[in-house]
Formats: structure tokens, C-alpha cells, sequence
């Protein structure tokens, strides 16, 4: 079995080691994102701006960029700590007038002193007002010359269809003002990260990003911002063809929280497994491969307060051993689940801390339904 890769973010000359396939974080040179929230019923907008009707008019790249690179800024990092002495760089945009800027998490964590440029070359000194290390969004915030503050519009991610064109803003390899385009080639990805959790819902793109993209707006043909550009998949740690970014629903959800309390609190249930493949639906017995079966759950957590049952016995079967016993999850508020996907989605995008929600279990071939009051998600676990 081929090992996993691991995610590897240079920020500053320092080197972020996340978890598994092989991620890395795109480091420092990054674009510039528009400000968030507030929706007319076609989603996302500009807070405290009026909202203009959706354009059905597609532009052409140079519209695109003509259009944005005034909101996008350069997000020059230092560290006194830092034995080298190196400064590191990423991307960031203007999320609204009031002098937010949209960056990266491992862009600006642990920073001393952040330093944000605009088009003109004017720079400014930054507040680093929150940050969210689940989902890897950071808000900066800068006391700019109104006339410098253009925020990008924020886009509907949801609206994305693989095969749809998209392009990214940012300063790669610190190279200011450069633009890059391809197609939405993947939608829901999981994203891992090394608390234990995983960003879910991430856009996977083919427009080339590269160290210094992170924290930069990934635009769609409208120009409207549909994700941060977080992080690429590669063994050499330069760009494969594989991208990824933070839909900009997540932004809209999560920003505004930043913005006013310097934190967002992230609802979790407690539990890890196996997606049901074809080999365990046959152990089981199950007519369809897919669910989510338990395996462990995490002590005192949301699931262990509503009674999910994590395994309770070990089989081998053709030389492999399986974690038997655990509830089978089969859908999650009426929604069908095929995979662990399903549910960090949902989480993701409908629930917060506080809320309930309701889990069909197949149990001892009996379907019943539980339900878990959603607690606010720990720092860091062991098991998930």
C-alpha cells in the first residue's frame, strides 16, 4: 500500500507540516478576497453595500483581473523568532471598507508583524483581528486610505459546477499581480489537517497555484470570489495540477464571526470509522455499499452523550482485519449519507454549536434514529 503524503505549507521560510495526501499549503504570496455576508437570495454579497442584481454576462479573463486586482493585497509576514531571519509573503483580498482583509490562517499565525501592500504600492501595517485554524481563514485589518479599499464581491459557491472556469489572483513565489486560470475540477473535497480534523467541502482546481497563492481569491467568470486559494497536492512541493480552496460559502459563514468576536466555534459529533466499501457491506450484510460505519467514539463527546456505539469486535477476513460491531450511519437530517464526506459537509454548512441533529443508525439490523445536541468542537483529538 503506497504511503499517504504529507501537507507542507512555507510561510516565511518556515515549514507548516499538516496531515496526510500529500497537501501543501500554498505558502504566503496570495490574493486578495472581498467582504463577506449579507445575501439577497443569490447568495453571498458585499456587507453593508447594496446588492446588485446577479449578472448573467460572463467576462473574459482580462475583465476579470481589470476588475479585481485593485482588492487584492500582498501579506508580508515577520518573525523576530525566527533564527534565519527570513520574512515570509502570501495573498490576501478586501472583504470590505472598513479595512478587513482575507488571508490564510497559516499565512499570519504566529506572526509578529504583518504588513499588507496594495496595487499601488502603498503599504500598511495589519491587526490580525481572528482566525480559524479548522478552516484556515484569517481576517487582518488595516487603517487604509478609503480610496484604496475595493472590496471583491463574494460569490455562491454553491452554484459551482466541475467544468466551470476559474481563475486565481495572487503573488506565487512572491511575484505580485499574477493571474492564472483553469476549471473547477472537483467539488466536497476533504482537506486533512493536523489537529485531526479536516476542512470538508473543499473546491479542487487545475489553475496553476503555488507557494505565495495562499490566502488569495479564486475567482469565477463573473469575477466574483468563490474561494481562498489554501493549498496544493503535490511530492515536490510545486503545483501538479491540483489545487485547493475554501468555498466561499464557508467564508461567509465564518468571517463575520471573526470579524466580531476574533473566533469562530465549530460544531462536531465525536466520532470516526470507515466508509462502507463493497468488501464491508458484504461483512455486514448490507444490501448497498455505502454509510458510515463507527468504529470509536470519543469519550464525553456529542456522540457518546446520545449513545452511538463504536465497535466491539475484530474480524479477520482475507487477511485483513476489520473493526466490527459499530453503528452504521445511513443518513443525517433525512439526508442520505455515503461516506464520512456527507456528514462534515452538513456540519460545515447548516449546523452550529447548540444545534441538534438527527442520525438514522442501523443497529443489530434494526434502523433507529438518534439525536445529537451539537457541542462546540476541542482544540485538538486524538480519534476522529
Amino acid at each position: 500500500m503506497e504511503k499517504a503524503g504529507i501537507i507542507v505549507g512555507s510561510i516565511l521560510g518556515v515549514t507548516v507540516v499538516l496531515l496526510a495526501l500529500a497537501f501543501i499549503l500554498i505558502p504566503p504570496p496570495t490574493i486578495v478576497s472581498p467582504q463577506i455576508t449579507v445575501t439577497n437570495g443569490h447568495g453571498p454579497s458585499i456587507v453593508g453595500e447594496e446588492i446588485p442584481p446577479p449578472s448573467v454576462k460572463e467576462l473574459s479573463l482580462i475583465q476579470i483581473f481589470e476588475k479585481t486586482e485593485e482588492g487584492v493585497v500582498r501579506v508580508n509576514i515577520q518573525r523576530t523568532n525566527d533564527v534565519r531571519g527570513v520574512n515570509g509573503v502570501g495573498s490576501g483580498f478586501v472583504f470590505d471598507k472598513n479595512g478587513h482583509i482575507i488571508t490564510n490562517t497559516h499565512v499570519v499565525e504566529n506572526s509578529d508583524r504583518v504588513v499588507v501592500t496594495f496595487l499601488d504600492g502603498r503599504s500598511y501595517n495589519a491587526e490580525v483581528v481572528g482566525v480559524d485554524p479548522f478552516t484556515d481563514i484569517a481576517v487582518v485589518k488595516v487603517e487604509a486610505m478609503p480610496s484604496l479599499l475595493k472590496p471583491l464581491v463574494l460569490g455562491d459557491s454553491s452554484n459551482l459546477k466541475v467544468g466551470m472556469d476559474v481563475a486565481a489572483i495572487g503573488n506565487p513565489f512572491g511575484l505580485s499581480g499574477t493571474m492564472t486560470s483553469g476549471i473547477v475540477s472537483a467539488l466536497g473535497r476533504l482537506l486533512p489537517q493536523d489537529s485531526g480534523f479536516s476542512i470538508p467541502d473543499v473546491i479542487q482546481t487545475d489553475a496553476a497555484i503555488n507557494p505565495g497563492n495562499s490566502g488569495g481569491p479564486l475567482l469565477n467568470s463573473r469575477a466574483e470570489v468563490v474561494g481562498i486559494n489554501t493549498a496544493i497536492q503535490s511530492t515536490t512541493g510545486e503545483f501538479t495540477g491540483v489545487g485547493f480552496a475554501i468555498p466561499s460559502n464557508t467564508v461567509a459563514k465564518i468571517v463575520p464571526k471573526l470579524i466580531s468576536d476574533g473566533t469562530y466555534h465549530h460544531p462536531w459529533v465525536g466520532i470516526s470509522g470507515k466508509d462502507i466499501d463493497p468488501d464491508l457491506a458484504r461483512i455486514l450484510n448490507l444490501a448497498d455499499a455505502r454509510g458510515f460505519l463507527i468504529v470509536n467514539v470519543v469519550e464525553k463527546s456529542p456522540a457518546d452523550k446520545a449513545g452511538l456505539k463504536g465497535f466491539s469486535e475484530t474480524r479477520e477476513v482475507n487477511g485483513v482485519e476489520y473493526a466490527l460491531g459499530g453503528d452504521v450511519v445511513l443518513s443525517v437530517d433525512g439526508i442520505t449519507v455515503r461516506k464520512i464526506d456527507d456528514i462534515l459537509i452538513h456540519l460545515q454548512r447548516y449546523k452550529s454549536v447548540g444545534d441538534e441533529m438527527v442520525l438514522e443508525i442501523l443497529r443489530d439490523g434494526r434502523v433507529t434514529n438518534f439525536v445529537v445536541k451539537l457541542d462546540e468542537r476541542p482544540i485538538q483529538v486524538q480519534t476522529q
